[in-house]
């Protein structure tokens, strides 16, 4: 039986602790010694996850892209080089003598490296493929390789072998580049922005957490919470690595979420415990309400965000699933801390948590309790009497600020997300400006069965005469395989490109073909994301519903809820367009466009600002139900609503914004992007969406926001959790008191 339904029994009184609050604050000094062992033993597990993590995940493994690349790989190594070796005459030719002697020689000292393989280059006699390992100019040129192994292993080969062949060689100059350069570039650099994304965020959230909560003592409280959370899911992602792929991004949120989701828990929870001190209640007491009702709060915003990150495992991409495991588990870790560690220090602590009151150097008399969020109260109030305008207004605003979406364009993510002097980035950029058809930006077509030359020469003929086609070189063939590569008109991922992908799974051969390249990557990406996206859309918005209708009791609240929340994603969406791909403010920003975006980026961010917009959702509609259960009055409820959790949302959201746009420092372009982008979402659902549209729109709805059916009503009354101390519902409560008037 729960404490609330022993406190109506016992006629309001306050009620005994519960079986939960009785598990958490019984032994608080074992339960915190507990975690300190577990939070250490974390730090071992963890250590070096970073090394483990891989750079890549766009691709869907099961697509026929996937296994063209692994046959190549396997069968004709040196059709899928993934080292380059940028050669630079100066002003000399590449076809000097000189500089092909010193070239042939660095040529034959990367075939002999452990890990290497497919050694080509451009002074090779034999090598079909030479006229496009030159550039025009004619002063560079290409040796090309494939490192072998997984992630981890290419990782480690290159940084072995690179300082080797990078810098002066007699008349030559060389730079290191290729897919293997670019991935390990960008997972060092990650590492190296998020540490220093953590430097700049801790300082700057302890500073905002003392100015919210006054007190130093309960400021560091969410930060404790934190880092145990953040600490904990290293260690889960650690183990993860054993298993399955994780990609490195998943460190940005999993430090984002852990500071972002801890530091709202915590406050959430400290600041409902400083209210009932306030009342005059007992540390114990005070523990027993604020679990009760802040508690149940914090539970069903940890399920609505984890609901929404598990929706990426829908995805076959690891990229997307790595954001999911990460994601889940520092929101449950997060949620953990809060509602056990976090308890027994506010035991321990009793009235102390309010000790070292920094406010009292700049303001002599504080504010009476009663008198707190008196201007969200006011702000309510003026929302509602112009509740038409306000919803019909910021309905607009939000749908204008999206628009520019409708013209995104989704692309692959290369080594344009690099900062633009990373040695591989200048790479790739002079194969782009000066060498004919982007080497390596090509469509390989792999034939698998025998076949004959002539038949071989008849389908080169047949793909040589589609409109995309600059040029086709090959067969080489190997036994009953063999391959082509295709040279499409334009930009390597163009639409020109991408429609020559169907163009050539759609010709007709007498052998079995399969066509990869980084075209049709994207093309099978895509198809991949868009047959699975309605099931992750139609999963998240179920399970929302469900889990706010158990909430609330109400069938309208939960419909509001998830239109809201997509409402309020539109201006990241519209910004994430008009900056990152049309290249507005780049300058200033500090990165270069693509042209595009990349095509996970927008369900990643879609599956986290929506969960981070249901958790601000829940605070909210929370303490408006609460306050609905204990008078009875719609209004009321929601002017009460605003006032008690407007100024916790907005602090909540401005602190986890100042993280996210740590994060959003990165010089990666993709990291510079989820952090800069999910930052607008937050404080546009926070400062817009909850304050000016959420309280205009219930007040369009008016009591009517309370319904349900009857079946439904008694479903919730069996399975709901509600929170607050709804001792006896206001209603009744007015029957009893016309009854005494009767003097029945």
């Amino acid at each position: 039986m729960t404490e609330v339904n022993e406190a109506a029994r016992t006629g309001g009184g306050p009620p005994r602790p519960g079986g939960w609050t009785r598990l958490v604050t019984a032994r608080p000094r074992l339960s915190l010694l507990v975690a300190l062992v577990l939070t250490a033993l974390a730090v071992l597990a963890g250590s070096g996850v970073a090394d483990r993590l891989g750079s890549g995940g766009w691709e869907d493994p099961a697509a026929e892209s996937t296994y063209a690349t692994k046959a190549l790989e396997r069968e004709f190594p040196g059709s899928q080089p993934n080292l380059l070796l940028l050669v630079d005459s100066g002003r000399a030719s590449v076809d000097d003598p000189a500089v092909a002697a010193e070239a042939r020689d660095l040529a034959r000292r990367l075939a002999t490296e452990r890990g290497v393989t497919g050694v080509g280059s451009y002074w090779q006699a034999d090598s079909s493929r030479a006229p496009a390992l030159r550039a025009e100019d004619g002063h560079e040129a290409l040796i090309a390789a494939r490192i072998t192994g997984d992630e981890n292993a290419m990782g480690k080969t290159l940084d072995r072998i690179a300082p080797h062949y990078r810098g002066t060689h007699g008349p030559v100059r060389v730079k290191v580049g290729g897919i293997v350069a670019v991935r390990h570039e960008m997972q060092t650099i990650i590492k190296e922005d998020l540490t220093r994304a953590e430097m700049i965020a801790l300082p700057i959230t302890l500073v905002l957490l003392v100015m919210v909560f006054g007190s130093a003592i309960a400021a560091m409280l969410p930060l404790g919470v934190g880092i145990v959370a953040i600490l904990g899911t290293n260690a889960v992602l650690r183990g993860l690595t054993s298993f399955t792929d994780v990609s490195v991004f998943a460190l940005n949120l999993t430090t984002a979420l852990g500071l972002g989701l801890a530091i709202d828990y915590a406050l959430f929870i400290v600041r409902r415990y400083r209210e009932e001190l306030s009342t005059g209640a007992d540390p114990l007491t005070a523990v027993g309400t604020t679990l009760r009702t802040a508690g149940r709060t914090v539970l069903f915003s940890a399920l609505t965000v984890a609901v929404s990150l598990a929706a990426m495992m829908v995805f076959p991409q690891y990229f997307l699933r790595s954001f999911a495991y990460a994601g889940i588990a520092v929101v449950l870790l997060a949620a953990a801390a809060a509602l056990i560690l976090l308890p027994a220090a506010l035991i321990l602590l009793g009235h102390r948590v309010n000790s070292l009151d920094l406010r009292r150097l700049f303001r002599r008399d504080p504010k009476p309790s009663g008198a707190e969020g008196t201007a969200w109260g006011r702000a309510a109030t003026l929302v509602m009497r112009r509740a038409p305008l306000f919803a019909l207004g910021t309905t607009a605003l939000l749908v204008l600020l999206g628009l520019p979406f409708l013209g995104v364009k989704f692309g692959t993510a290369d080594d344009r997300q690099l900062p633009s002097g990373a040695e591989s980035h200048v790479v790739q950029q002079h194969l782009r400006d000066g060498f004919p058809g982007t080497p390596g930006g090509g469509l390989e077509v792999l034939a698998e069965g025998r076949a004959t030359e002539n038949q071989y020469a008849a389908y080169k003929l047949q793909v040589a005469a589609l409109s995309e086609v600059v040029r086709v070189d090959g067969p080489l063939v190997k036994g009953d395989t063999a391959y082509f590569t295709v040279q499409p008109k334009g930009e390597a991922v163009g639409t020109g490109a991408q429609r020559l992908v169907g163009d050539l799974r759609s010709l007709k051969a007498p052998f079995d073909t399969k066509v990869t390249g980084t075209a049709a990557v994207l093309v099978d990406s895509k198809h991949a994301i868009g047959e699975r996206l309605p099931w992750a859309g139609a999963f998240i918005a179920v399970v929302t519903l469900l889990l706010v209708f158990l909430l609330t009791g109400s069938v309208l609240i939960p419909l509001q809820a998830v239109v809201l929340n997509a409402l309020s994603l539109t201006a990241m969406f519209g910004a994430v367009v008009w900056v990152f791909q049309d290249g507005h403010l780049s300058g200033a920003l500090g990165f270069t466009s693509p042209g595009s975006i990349e095509t996970t980026l927008p369900v990643l961010m879609f599956c986290v600002a929506f969960g981070l917009s249901m958790d601000y959702g829940v605070f909210l509609l929370s303490r408006i139900k609460e306050e609905y259960d204990r008078t009875g009055d719609h209004r009321e409820a929601v002017r009460h609503g605003l006032q008690r959790t407007g100024g916790l949302i907005t602090a909540a959201a401005v602190i986890l914004a100042v993280v996210m746009v740590a994060i959003g420092t990165s010089r990666v372009t993709n990291t510079k992007m989820l952090g800069l982008g999910i930052a607008l979402a937050v404080l546009m659902d926070a400062m817009v969406v909850r304050s000016l549209l959420v309280p205009a729109i219930m007040r369009l709805t008016g009591r009517a926001t309370w319904w349900a059916p009857a079946p439904l009503r008694r479903f919730h009354q069996r399975f709901g959790l509600s929170e607050g101390e709804s001792v006896v519902p206001a209603k009744e409560k007015e029957k009893e008191k016309e009854a005494e008037a009767a003097g029945v």
